[in-house]
């Protein structure tokens, strides 16, 4: 079949990869406009725009599909289908029905449970032991079309953003490959999403990374974890920003009667810091405008026994 791809970031190039290595002919690629990056805000092109250059791929960057002019390179590759994952741009309704056999989405979810934006982030966070992938035909509601494959994914209580985007991602290529095969035989059933267990997973806001050290050490744990890469958890040291990487929740006979934010001692290659149920063990800090340490780089650099995070 053809197919043209969206989608912008590291987790949609082993989708379109997949893609490339099969049979069907991926005929173009749309990716969002180079961005400006870094403290010198040069434009930065993304992953998918670097994957589709090294392999010769038709390639479009319109600021929007809701005009003829962003969809005339859509039009153009006449495609069969269109496969979305984490593209960033909405799809109006006049680009959803280009393609013969409409718009196949993986989301990075087990649908109906985290529509939108942030599903990864969201399942950390609320503490869930299972995600997924699902590949669903997209309408015109959020996240709302009908299911064509799920896989599930086991959540461990050390997985981060980083580590669940990457299995979700090798998990959800081989599934869109199934799933095309399934079109192009005419095999697959689609089913609609069950009205019970919808929750939306609204965009992360830099305002959330702030650690409240009277939240108990196994939710902080979860914020950490959710918040890498961006915008990663951070607290106040002396005024000062300290963000922090990594961290883990010690067994419950580490108990402390000290005040939440309270920095214990180190043990283990760990800062001790009470919370307000249970005590957290940083791993990992930052200081502002400088490289991560060890917990035992930045306890070298504490002036007593009785300092704390605020």
């Amino acid at each position: 079949m053809r197919i043209v791809f969206a989608g912008t970031p590291d987790f949609a190039v082993p989708p379109l990869a997949a893609l490339v290595q099969s049979g069907h002919e991926v005929v173009g690629v749309l990716t969002q406009p180079d961005r400006p990056a870094g403290r010198g805000r040069t434009l930065s092109s993304s992953a998918v725009k670097e994957f589709a250059l090294k392999h010769a791929l038709s390639l479009a960057q319109p600021q929007t599909l809701r005009t003829a002019e962003g969809r005339a390179a859509l039009e153009a590759w006449r495609p069969d289908v269109l496969v979305v994952v984490a593209y960033g741009l909405i799809l109006p309704t006049e680009a959803l029905a280009i393609p013969k056999h409409g718009c196949l989405n993986i989301h990075a979810s087990l649908l109906p449970r985290w529509r939108g934006a942030a599903p990864v982030q969201r399942a950390i966070l609320a503490g869930d032991t299972e995600t997924g992938v699902t590949i669903m035909q997209m309408d015109a509601g959020l996240d709302t079309g009908p299911i064509l494959l799920q896989r599930a994914l086991t959540l461990s209580d050390i997985d981060d953003s980083v580590s669940v985007l990457e299995k979700l991602a090798k998990l959800g290529a081989p599934a869109l490959l199934e799933v095309l095969a399934g079109i192009e035989s005419g095999s697959l059933v689609s089913r609609p999403q069950p009205l019970d267990g919808v929750t939306y997973a609204k965009k992360i806001e830099k305002s959330e990374a702030r650690i409240d050290w009277r939240r108990a050490a196994s939710e902080i744990d979860r914020q950490i974890r959710a918040f890498r890469p961006w915008p990663i958890a951070e607290t106040t040291h002396q005024g000062e920003q300290v963000r922090v990487h990594r961290a883990q929740v010690l067994p419950v006979s580490t108990a402390t009667s000290r005040p939440p934010g309270s920095i214990l001692g180190l043990e283990d290659g760990l800062i001790l810091v009470a919370c307000g149920e249970a005590v957290l063990g940083i791993a990992e800090l930052q200081r502002a405008g400088r490289r991560s340490m060890t917990a035992r780089e930045f306890a070298n650099s504490l002036r007593s026994t009785e300092e704390f995070f605020e």
